[in-house]
């Protein structure tokens, strides 16, 4: 049987975008590196790399080879995991994506608590504005908040809570502006966006009687962090569609209205993807199980009981 260690090697090198930082990585000379990665392609007989004077990529079957060494080390990593379950508590790192704003600001609660529950499980936690590929970008679980969830057959989707978006404001931009606040009368207001673009944004609203509108507006500022745009609308600076128990101190006390009570964003579904269930990790299914007990705690509306 052939060396796997080639295969390793070869995994390592990729993964660490070259041979001097892959040899660091794993603790060998780089030239050991770069030379059982070369016996590698002499024995299959096909080039993996190419390289220049400047850079080093992957053809394609290079990719290829690689994602299947992919499969290959983590059905080894599995395998001894299995063997030893049964004696050991979660451990080792778990890889997790979220896109910015809401599940971001989860997190602010969720890994600290995790943590601590599982002393020996490491997370690295990368904030995507885009959708994570789950085998690109390495990631073993990716948060999501979606009107409608995952199609794509070779996923495992797990719905952890379901999220509405509140118009909030501060009472200061009432100043000047006479009689009841109504759908017709939002475009008085400047605004703050928590969109990615910065080319105007559109409120997709829903109401009383299965009514829907859409409110196209150019807002004052756009920041997808949670907190920037919460402090720019107690400031008074707009009307912000944030999500309601985000904003539950901040309505209790006055310092932001609840706008229009009878109309909000259409249901985000906030949830987990993963590759597949057979194999998993104790520490990737703990977090799971941790996200599924206590995401529901984040989003739920302590006044009415209810997730919001």
């Amino acid at each position: 049987m052939h060396d796997l260690n080639d295969l390793y090697f070869f995994h390592t090198m990729v993964s660490c975008n070259g041979f001097a930082a892959g040899a660091r990585h794993i603790g060998v000379p780089k030239s050991t590196l770069s030379k059982r990665v070369a016996q590698l392609e002499n024995r299959l007989q096909v080039r993996l790399l190419e390289r220049t004077t400047r850079s080093l990529r992957t053809t394609d079957v290079g990719r290829d080879f690689y994602e299947r060494c992919q499969v290959m080390l983590e059905a080894a990593e599995a395998a001894e995991i299995v063997a030893a379950q049964s004696r050991t508590e979660p451990q080792g790192l778990v890889r997790v994506s979220c896109p910015p704003s809401q599940i971001q600001h989860m997190m602010v609660n969720l890994l600290p608590a995790f943590l601590v529950l599982y002393p020996k499980v490491r997370i690295h936690l990368q904030v995507f504005h885009r959708p994570a590929d789950l085998i690109e970008d390495r990631v073993d679980i990716a948060l999501r908040g979606r009107m409608r969830l995952e199609t794509d057959p070779t996923l495992v989707v797990r719905p952890l809570a379901r999220v509405r978006l509140v118009l909030v404001m501060s009472p200061r931009l009432l100043t000047g502006h006479e009689g009841p606040i109504t759908v017709e009368r939002l475009a008085e207001f400047p605004t703050l966006s928590t969109a990615e673009s910065a080319g105007g944004d559109c409120w997709e609203l829903e109401g009383p009687g299965d009514k829907t509108l859409q409110f196209h507006h150019q807002p004052r500022l756009f920041c997808s962090d949670l907190d920037v745009a919460r402090a720019s609308a107690i400031a008074g600076v707009g009307l912000a569609m944030l999500p309601k128990r985000f904003c539950v101190p901040n309505l209790q006390s006055g310092e932001l209205l609840h706008v229009l009570p009878d109309w909000s964003s259409g249901e985000f579904i906030v949830h987990a993807v993963f590759m597949s269930r057979k194999g998993m990790l104790p520490s990737v299914r703990a977090f799971i199980d941790f996200l599924v007990s206590e995401v529901p705690k984040l989003t739920e509306d302590p006044v009415e009981g209810r997730q919001c």
